[in-house]
């Protein structure tokens, strides 16, 4: 179940239009998702197959979130956990060997600083050898519809055969958003370890600090920078009530991805928001029967919706396309399924809402006589006649 859940968050995701709107990023490839509605607001070359760099380290999470027994168990680092970390210049969260600390203390070196010594560990206690640690990333990958991703190793280190797109990173990232302890992580901006030797920072907002750049909105996220890939970040921000989803890739300078974050949700917090299109019982629809003693049935909206529009929207120019049985009778009782009501803002569809007949509808005989009239008078001119010819031959007798 979930994963034909998450194969058609990932089909809907990307089948939606996405805005007319363009930006002048440093970044090569983005895309804006907004959680709350499984949609696309904004693409740029989402579908390339890039390098991703440490923005990989989500996917490690995710294995690693899902294969350990208990957050709070623990482990002793070893020489094994720091092999060819330095040789490969990658970053590292400054754990130490012998060091004894828990899986969440991994987890929060993996995501904050994007420690590569803390992925290390993980993949040596939770798989035999890295090559089914990768393994298990690429089938979690498959499993929630990464259709365009495979991972050569845990970290994001430039691979021939590693890539993934801008919409699988999405994928990728509103799972990991799912689960709790992710989630508490990502959002975090300082962390000590249960041993208290260490204490790290969240990369992204020591970036976002860096450039000095004020973004209350932005709740977490993820970094990346490698040679092939450039400058990535994938991130999670709440715009006035609505959840979103940004990633960046391929930018050459070297704030590039905060900048360009910062150039989107600006644009979205100043120019969008949260819209009503149907107010709770709002009259939506009005059928007609027929030999009911109801002549019209009006039906009523059992919820106030809301989508995220631009601010200048009207709801003067929503449009209404109902499919369904468009006249109640008799036949049609109570609870019964009448068809569907599509609310419609510039060829977007914005709400399906399903129409059922919630009250049983009293017959109106008088109505079917009345309907009937001209059957009804035929039947007694023929009766009348044919007493009187009935009479006539009586009386020949």
């Amino acid at each position: 179940m979930k994963k034909i859940l998450f194969f058609l968050i990932s089909f809907f995701l990307f089948c939606l239009p996405v805005l007319g709107i363009e930006f002048n990023l440093e970044s090569q490839n983005a895309l804006l998702y907004n959680i709350d509605e499984n949609k696309v607001l904004y693409a740029k070359d989402s579908l390339e197959k890039v390098a991703i760099a440490s923005m990989t380290k989500v996917m490690s999470a995710i294995v690693a979130l899902e294969n350990i027994p208990y957050l709070d168990q623990k482990v002793i680092l070893t020489n094994q956990d720091f092999l060819g970390l330095k040789e490969a210049n990658l970053s590292v969260a400054g754990l130490k060997v012998g060091q004894r600390v828990t899986y969440e203390d991994l987890l929060y070196c993996l995501l904050l600083p994007s420690g590569a010594d803390a992925a290390a560990a993980l993949v040596n206690n939770i798989a035999s050898s890295k090559a089914k640690f990768v393994a298990m990333m690429n089938a979690k990958a498959k499993e929630i519809g990464m259709n365009n991703t495979h991972f050569a190793n845990e970290t994001g280190l430039d691979d021939k055969d590693a890539y993934s797109t801008m919409e699988d990173v999405v994928i990728m990232f509103n799972y990991a958003l799912k689960n709790p302890t992710f989630k508490k992580i990502i959002t975090t901006s300082t962390y000590t370890t249960s041993d208290k030797s260490l204490t790290v920072k969240s990369t992204t907002k020591e970036t976002m600090k860096k450039a000095n750049l004020e973004m209350d909105y932005l709740l977490g996220g993820k970094t990346g920078t490698t040679k092939q890939a450039g400058k990535c970040l994938v991130s999670y921000a709440n715009l006035k009530g609505t959840n979103l989803i940004l990633v960046t890739g391929g930018s050459n300078n070297s704030l590039g991805n905060v900048l360009d974050h910062k150039k989107i949700y600006d644009y979205f917090l100043n120019n969008y928001s949260k819209q009503t299109i149907i107010d709770l019982n709002e009259l939506i629809l009005s059928l007609d029967t027929k030999y009911l003693k109801q002549d019209q049935v009006n039906f009523y909206a059992k919820e106030k919706i809301e989508r995220y529009l631009p601010n200048d929207f009207n709801k003067n120019d929503l449009e209404y396309e109902y499919k369904g049985i468009d006249l109640i009778t008799k036949k049609n009782t109570k609870n019964a399924f009448l068809g569907v009501l599509s609310i419609k803002y510039q060829d977007e569809t914005l709400a399906n809402i399903d129409i059922f007949l919630e009250d049983s509808l009293e017959i109106d005989y008088l109505k079917i006589i009345a309907s009937k009239k001209i059957e009804i008078i035929s039947i007694f001119l023929i009766l009348f006649l044919g007493l009187i010819i009935l009479k006539r031959k009586n009386k020949s007798f």
